[in-house]
Parts: structure tokens; C-alpha cells; sequence
């Protein structure tokens, strides 16, 4: 979808995953929305119980975000967790691995 109004609460998010994305909210699964800057997202998803609201904002670099079609991206959950850590998730690289154990 693009970049979302960051200046909105859960329930704006909400009413935009109804309006613009023509899902439901409380179903449990989660809506990840980035902000035009690209170093900031939120995230809500309902767990049963009620609305959650989870925002993250890097010091440095931006998240890497998916190409959507429709709007929607399904991701797994070690994509997620990549992306949330900032890591380009479509091609992850290991770093540094030893090369002696002891």
C-alpha cells in the first residue's frame, strides 16, 4: 500500500485494514504499516481479548519493505522477525561464522 499516516492509533489502523484493505482486524492476524520515512512501523493485531498496538522506530537505516500486490504481503514469521531487525529479509546473509571452537 505504500506509506500509511503514522500520526494514527490503533483504532485509525484498524479502520483502514476494514476500509482500505477490505480484511478484518480482529481475526487475529497482524498489519504491519510503515510511515513514509520508512524508519518507523506499527503494527496491531487482535489477540481474542482486544486491540494491540506494537511501533518500532531504527536509529539508523530504514525497514526493508516487500513489494505488495493488492496490498497485502504475506510474510512468514522469520520474515517478520528479519524485517523488524532491519534486515534486508528477501536475502539474508550470515555475517561472521567461527571457524575453531575452541
Amino acid at each position: 500500500m505504500g506509506h500509511t499516516d503514522m500520526r494514527k492509533g490503533m483504532q485509525g489502523l484498524a479502520l483502514l485494514v476494514q476500509q482500505a484493505l477490505h480484511r478484518d482486524p480482529f481475526a487475529g492476524d497482524l498489519f504491519v504499516f510503515r510511515g513514509r520515512g520508512g524508519s518507523l512501523v506499527k503494527i496491531i493485531w487482535h489477540d481474542g481479548i482486544g486491540l494491540s498496538l506494537y511501533a518500532k522506530r531504527l536509529e539508523k537505516g530504514r525497514f526493508i519493505w516487500p513489494s505488495a500486490t493488492d496490498g497485502i504481503v504475506s510474510l512468514t514469521a522469520a520474515q517478520l522477525a528479519c524485517l523488524l531487525e532491519g534486515i534486508d529479509w528477501r536475502n539474508p546473509q550470515h555475517s561472521w561464522r567461527p571457524t575453531a571452537a575452541g
